[in-house]
């Protein structure tokens, strides 16, 4: 009895093994405020080489109707990991408490479940339980699924500054840093940042090279270490987003001024990951995602000064409701299970990543996890329709509580004005006029025609649509 005992113990064992080695490796590349414009795979004109990304295009798919979950920083992050609109929890407490609940569903704490080694390089921006530095900072990354955690509790222009290594302050914030913007730009852009603490160990400029430094670690050691199991790894870059501080080599790269240059950097830093996958020879069983957390800050004015299109003939930037502010850059590379070059006009968010990730490995999503999250490997396997919608209508909340809704090629917004950064953030309703936007998108991808008025079926249709979406699930 015991032998049959050992010798179904031992079975278990290999066919664990066995189907961990069927599972692809997992790679997430965020970057942060770059926009649907700025990569020359989305945007010819672009006046910003990116070389490195282009490849993952060249050899993937391009989602040319891809969004983040929201319009800022903290709301996006939240979707992508949860598979849940951000406007189902209050985002804005990430200062006080961590955002993910201790028993919600994350896409590392699923595929964590499944086998995988789950590690996260990079910008958190969903809290942490705080109570002082030299403290342990539960409710982060290594409490939420990943096995292991370097990074910084938000952006590289929000302080304190200081770096976190597992649940940890590596060095707490004991120094103070003056704040600091550059002469010719808005006060949020360029080599902007806030006066507040900051650690001795961190200097901003050398925050992107370092995290780069640590991710091809992790490849690295995952590699070496004689293992079936797959790896996931979850590199939150804080860049091109403020400050930005190109290194010498990397100015005058662009034709876009600072923030064309730190994006040439930030193309540079993933071309080391992509040649760390093919050291490592990891690249070919790897599901690879690259995308933004939001649109950029460009203004018009940069627009015209430049000649570069950051959001790529689209309306908006970062923050806004307008189409600027969440359609992103999305590319998956996945050898031998996705077309290389292939393209896809499907509509899809960034909470639909954690059901795509369940169906990649074949397994079923906890009750009640990712409600909001719909699987599109049909589309990267090519066998979903291409005029049929692969998931629901979508709804991104904009900075200043304005929603929008997506069905179709229909786009209802529930205010006047971008509702975020770009003017004009708010409208006043004329008598008469309209109290919302409606776009179709189909025809005017660049929201320059309002027809609220002229259709007021389709409205009241995504009004409802809006409601039930918001309702549930």
């Amino acid at each position: 009895m015991k032998q049959i005992l050992v010798f179904i113990v031992i079975l278990c064992a290999v066919f664990e093994s066995a189907r961990a080695a069927d599972k692809p490796n997992i790679v997430v590349i965020l970057v942060d405020d770059m926009g649907y414009g700025d990569a020359g795979c989305y945007n010819p004109e672009s006046k910003i080489p990116t070389p490195n990304i282009d490849s993952l295009a060249a050899a993937g798919m391009r989602f040319t109707d891809a969004h983040a979950a929201g319009a800022l920083c903290h709301p996006s992050r939240y979707g992508l990991l949860t598979g849940q609109h951000p406007f189902r929890t209050n985002v804005s407490e990430w200062r006080k408490r961590p955002l993910i609940d201790e028993k919600q569903t994350t896409v590392a704490s699923l595929l964590n479940s499944n086998g995988y080694k789950t590690s996260m390089v990079g910008k958190w921006h969903l809290g942490f339980r705080e109570n002082g530095y030299d403290k342990p900072l539960p409710g982060g990354p290594v409490d939420r699924g990943f096995d292991s955690f370097f990074g910084i509790r938000a952006s590289t222009d929000i302080p304190p500054y200081f770096y976190i290594r597992g649940n940890r302050a590596v060095s707490p914030p004991s120094e103070r840093i003056e704040a600091n913007r550059s002469d010719g730009w808005s006060p949020i852009q360029g080599a902007f940042w806030r006066e507040g603490g900051i650690a001795p160990d961190l200097v901003l400029k050398d925050v992107l090279p370092g995290f780069t430094d640590e991710a091809v670690g992790v490849i690295q050691v995952h590699s070496k270490a004689d293992t079936d199991q797959p790896l996931m790894l979850y590199l939150a870059y804080p860049a091109p987003h403020t400050p930005w501080l190109p290194a010498p080599e990397f100015i005058g790269k662009s034709k876009a001024g600072m923030y064309g240059d730190f994006l040439v950097m930030v193309d540079a830093m993933i071309g080391r990951v992509l040649r760390a996958l093919d050291a490592a020879e990891m690249s070919d069983n790897t599901l690879l995602i690259f995308s933004s957390d939001n649109g950029p800050v460009w203004f018009d004015t940069d627009v015209e000064r430049f000649g570069h299109d950051s959001v790529g003939g689209l309306r908006g930037m970062k923050a806004d409701a307008w189409e600027g502010g969440h359609r992103v850059p999305f590319i998956v590379r996945w050898p031998g299970e996705v077309s290389d070059g292939s393209v896809s006009h499907q509509t899809i968010c960034s909470t639909d990543v954690l059901a795509t990730f369940a169906a990649a490995i074949d397994v079923d999503l906890p009750k009640g996890a990712g409600p909001d999250s719909f699987s599109f490997l049909p589309v990267l396997k090519g066998d979903h329709p291409k005029n049929k919608p692969i998931r629901g209508p979508l709804v991104i909340p904009a900075s200043g509580g304005v929603m929008s809704i997506r069905s179709g090629p229909w786009k209802l917004i529930t205010g006047l004005g971008s509702g975020g950064f770009s003017q004009p953030r708010r409208v006043k309703r004329k008598p008469g006029g309209p109290i919302g936007q409606l776009y179709n998108l189909a025809s005017d991808p660049a929201e320059t025609k309002n027809l609220y008025l002229e259709e007021p079926g389709i409205v009241k249709r995504l009004q409802d649509e809006l409601v039930r979406v918001r309702s549930g699930p």
